[in-house]
Parts: structure tokens; sequence; C-alpha cells
């Protein structure tokens, strides 16, 4: 296979799975948005975590709720737990790798507040533990995985909402997930601003 075709068929691949999921995905992002419109609107703010290119993920989504995504308006309480070289290097030297999350959630979210939790796998220990630290705060949770869901899918409450992209490419679960971050962004606006 030449390279031309190849990266052709990363696109036709990527454009595939993204129609396959679109109706299975559509109902979970609508419910996320909603949760998250909810809690912004009622002083809460959002916190999202993930690792590697998840981590990537949740400062994307931090950026365009706090600044803007497509259309102006004020800005949306929402913090990327993955941004502080310091706290995360801190809590990893003095605990364990495995609270870089749950110790901020526990520190920084309240009552009303949101996490968003994304790992491609849905067994990111790190990010399980953020959803236990979560729930301890009652704060709810929107899931952003792939696969079956994984660990993550079963320690999810009854309030929480789980965004699961079935496919078994990490590459391609991370595409759908910005499209859903995106659509989760638009939704937002939407429901703050109208058309």
């Amino acid at each position: 296979m030449d390279i031309n075709k190849r990266i052709i068929k990363h696109f036709k691949d990527s454009a595939e799975i993204k129609l396959k999921v679109k109706d299975g995905l559509a109902k979970p992002i609508a419910d996320s948005a909603q949760v998250f419109f909810d809690c912004v609107t009622s002083d809460g703010k959002i916190l999202a975590c993930g690792n590697g290119g998840s981590a990537a993920d949740a400062q994307h989504f931090a950026a365009e709720l706090l600044n803007r995504f497509e259309k102006e308006r004020p800005g949306l309480a929402c913090v990327a737990l993955t941004t502080d070289s310091s706290v995360l290097t801190s809590i990893a030297n003095d605990y364990d790798y495995n609270q870089i999350f749950s110790k901020q959630v526990r520190a920084l979210g309240l009552p009303g507040d949101a996490l968003l939790a994304i790992s491609t796998s849905g067994n990111s220990p790190n990010v399980v533990a953020a959803i236990h630290a979560a729930h301890e705060r009652d704060m709810r949770v929107i899931a952003l995985t792939g696969r079956d869901g994984g660990e993550m899918a079963r320690v999810l409450g009854a309030n929480d909402v789980l965004i699961c992209v079935d496919a078994q490419s990490t590459a391609r679960i991370q595409e759908v997930h910005l499209l859903s971050l995106h659509c989760l962004c638009d939704i937002i606006d939407f429901l703050l601003l109208g058309e």
C-alpha cells in the first residue's frame, strides 16, 4: 500500500466509525450536555481529567468552555486537572500516581460540580479513582470511554452518564471523543444562547 492510500484509509476508517456510532451516542451526549449546562448555570464548575491524548482532550474541552467555542459568550467554569505540573508531580511523588486526579477532585470539587473523566480503555486507575472522589463530593460524572467502557462504566452511579465509543482502535476512539467534546460545547452554547 502506498502512503497516499494509507492516509486515505485513515480518513475512511475515521468517517466510518463516526457514522457507525452516531445514533447510539446522540442521547448520552445530549444528556451529558444537560448535566454540564445545569452545573455551570448553577454556579458549579466542571473538572476534567485523563492521561496522554485524553489529557489533551480534557485541556481542549476546558479551553473551549472557559474561553469560547464558536459563539461569543461569558466564560464557563471548567478546569483541566492535567495542567499543573507542580501539583501532579508532588502528588505522584509524595503519594501515588493513581491519586493525581482524585486528590484534586477532593480539594476542588463541591456538591453540584461535575467531573469529565476521559479514558479510551475505561481502565485508567487514576481516572477511576477520580470518579470515586467525585462521588464522595456529590458530583455527577460524565465518563468518556471506548471499547466496553472498562472499569469506569462499572463504577458509575445512577445519575452519571456514559459516552462509550464502541471501537477497538485507540486512534479512532480518540477521534470520536474529540467530535463528542465539540458536540458537548455546541449543545451547551445552544442551551445558553439558542440558535
